[in-house]
């Protein structure tokens, strides 16, 4: 809300030389290339605000939560809010900026962390996604892994494309051939 610590901040970020826009309250919507969003905890801001961020799914502004003072209420709700610096009140003017730093860089870890996760998880599941076919080849044609590993290898070489989609192949035939052996009926 416009107060005297809203007034505080803006003077501050506008002698840093940001521009900035205030919307109170709580809108629908994420401002669009908002860096930051400085959120005062008072209320249940942080129980609005948790949404419009969730929606921006990792890509939305960096967080700076804005305290009166410290209880484990106020504290739970700014790990819920999922802020990356907090400013105590009274504001000061020798700590935003450095706020502003932090958070933004928090921010940007936080971002290539999860990019660097989702990377690894797609990876994880690919090569489960080729032991699957692995196991597969194995059990129909009583070959090791390397043998198996290595018609994968040499399928994916010859139709030029990778082993995990040769092997997503395989699993998929393996799981139709399955499927019209179960449908068959018994005499």
């Amino acid at each position: 809300p416009r107060d005297k610590t809203a007034d505080e901040l803006l003077q501050q970020i506008h002698r840093i030389g940001c521009s900035f826009e205030t919307t109170w309250p709580i809108p629908d919507a994420l401002p669009q290339n908002a860096d930051f969003i400085f959120v005062d905890m008072i209320d249940n801001s942080a129980a609005k605000l948790k949404p419009l961020l969730q929606k921006a799914d990792g890509s939305g502004p960096a967080v700076i939560a804005i305290i009166g003072y410290e209880n484990p209420s106020v504290l739970d709700s700014i790990f819920e809010l999922g802020a990356h610096a907090v400013l105590v009140k009274p504001l000061r003017a020798t700590g935003v900026m450095s706020s502003m730093l932090m958070a933004r860089r928090f921010w940007s870890e936080q971002n290539r962390f999860n990019q660097e996760l989702g990377k690894l998880k797609l990876r994880l599941e690919n090569l489960q996604n080729v032991n699957d076919a692995k196991f597969i080849l194995m059990r129909h044609h009583g070959i090791n892994d390397k043998e198996a590993y290595a018609i994968i290898r040499k399928q994916a070489m010859s139709k030029r494309v990778s082993t995990v989609e040769i092997a997503q192949a395989i699993i998929n035939a393996d799981g139709i051939l399955n499927n019209f052996g179960a449908a068959k009926p018994t005499k």
